[in-house]
């Protein structure tokens, strides 16, 4: 497992949330595919690009993948913070929002993340077209799903403390897992 490479990974995916936060709407959700297109191109290690995929084994390297991953993202979110303007009271409002949601939605939101990345992920890596992740990643964003490398950033940035964070965002992190497994779970391993 390459520390480096996971890390790279954070930093694509912080880049791609940092153009959300910038320009919001769809023009942002599809500039945030930016990280993900990065990511697959790359070979880089995204967690909601492993948690699918990785044997069970191998937990404890995709547990370093995430933190490395988380940790990029913490810097970018320093980065935004540290440059204010709208972009912050945007994430402010985002964080804000996500919170109100409530422990069960927010876990269902982050299943639709994590099956719509892990799909979009399969897909390049068996036919080497892009439009999975093209289309994927706004996809999920318009829905109104979460990610939980992308809000690292929006946490970070919109820097609001909360007692909620505490559930919110391990609920994030188990949701992706949760939703990068059904492909594995639905399709018999032969037919992947």
């Amino acid at each position: 497992m390459n520390n480096r490479s996971s890390f790279f990974a954070g930093i694509l995916i912080g880049l791609g949330a940092c153009g959300y936060l910038a320009l919001g709407g769809i023009a942002g959700a599809i500039i945030f595919a930016f990280g993900l297109i990065g990511v697959v191109l790359s070979g880089s290690l995204l967690y909601t690009g492993r948690a699918g995929v990785m044997p069970l084994k191998e937990t404890g390297q995709l547990v370093l993948i995430w933190l490395f991953n988380i940790l990029a993202c913490v810097l970018l979110g320093l980065m935004m913070k540290a440059l204010g303007g709208e972009s912050i009271e945007r994430a402010q409002s985002m964080v804000t929002a996500r919170l109100a949601q409530g422990p069960w939605r927010v876990f269902l939101r982050a299943v639709g993340c994590g099956l719509i990345i892990d799909i979009a992920v399969w897909l390049y890596r068996t036919t080497k077209s892009m439009l999975p992740v093209l289309f994927g990643v706004p996809l999920f964003i318009l829905c109104g799903f979460y990610h939980s490398i992308a809000d690292v950033v929006y946490i970070v940035a919109a820097w609001d403390w909360s007692w909620g964070l505490l559930w919110y965002y391990p609920l994030i992190v188990l949701g992706n897992y949760a939703g990068c497994n059904v492909r594995r779970i639905v399709l018999p391993e032969d037919k992947k």
